[in-house]
């Protein structure tokens, strides 16, 4: 049986080739990326020829100083502003030989679920 339309389907299967280098990716140190983050923030530096000159891609370098400043941007968040003491009062409250520190703030209904808690433990 002849077949009338001209679709042929082929299956095809990658493969490496052989002696193909397997993981070949260059890695740089953090220092390296970090001395190319600072050369690229200075006054009047062309990132791209920088980044040329570098042997790496310009959105390579781009990506670099995109991650770290995500990072410091995570640190500075992560810092505290001011101590925590200094932000909320504490109130102690001693109970059956225990003492119950809760912030000032606190609800009501949440301190006597607290102390009926502390009570019954």
């Amino acid at each position: 049986m002849r077949r009338t339309d001209t679709n042929q389907f082929i299956e095809v299967r990658a493969e490496r080739l052989e002696g193909a280098p397997v993981g070949e990716r260059r890695r740089w140190s953090e220092d390296f990326k970090d001395r190319a983050i600072t050369a690229s923030l200075e006054p009047g530096t062309n990132v791209s020829a920088l980044a040329r000159s570098l042997d790496i891609t310009p959105s390579q370098l781009f990506g670099w100083r995109r991650a770290a400043a995500l990072r410091a941007e995570k640190i500075e968040r992560q810092a505290p502003a001011e101590p925590r003491a200094a932000k909320t009062r504490r109130v102690e409250i001693e109970l059956g030989g225990a003492v119950v520190r809760v912030n000032a703030d606190i609800s009501e209904a949440d301190l006597r679920r607290l102390l009926r808690a502390v009570r019954e433990a």
